[in-house]
């Protein structure tokens, strides 16, 4: 088996972000990752979708990929997303147990990783995985961008 790179996981992501995008989501995609390299989940947002607050790309990632390991914990995993997580998602990813994120795009309105909230910075986070951000930051702002530049116009 062939691992890819952050890079190509974050290609993926973007890939979830623009399908999001088609469906008039707000254009973010996640994928999550085993142990082994192997893609557990893929999402984008479905929040008007699904009439549901709590359909963020991240959220309906930890799901999917704890179903498909039938654990509620995702020890190991990496998580790949288009923007930096909101408060909540952070949360889910401390509560997953989620190894490493890498985000692309920061979110300083919105962001609950290094903006606002700083989830993985209080005391009462019981477990903060690895960040990196900037991993296709380039490409996750454009998105973003031109996704409510069509939306004003």
């Amino acid at each position: 088996m062939t691992l890819q790179m952050p890079e190509s996981y974050m290609d993926l992501a973007l890939g979830e972000g623009r399908s999001a995008a088609l469906r008039r989501e707000v254009p973010i995609g996640a994928v999550i990752v085993g142990p082994d390299g192997v893609i557990l989940a893929r999402e984008g947002n479905r929040t008007r979708e699904t009439n549901d607050p709590t359909a963020h790309a991240e959220i309906l990632a930890i799901r999917a990929a704890c179903a498909t390991l039938g654990s509620e914990r995702l020890m190991g995993c990496d998580l790949y997303v288009t923007l930096e997580p909101c408060p909540m998602c952070a949360a889910a990813i401390s509560f997953a147990r989620i190894r490493r994120l890498y985000f692309g795009a920061a979110d300083p309105k919105g962001g609950g990783v290094e903006h606002g909230a700083r989830i993985f910075n209080q005391p009462t986070c019981h477990h903060a995985p690895e960040v990196y951000g900037g991993i296709g930051e380039a490409a996750a702002a454009r998105l973003l961008r031109d996704f409510f530049a069509e939306r004003r116009a």
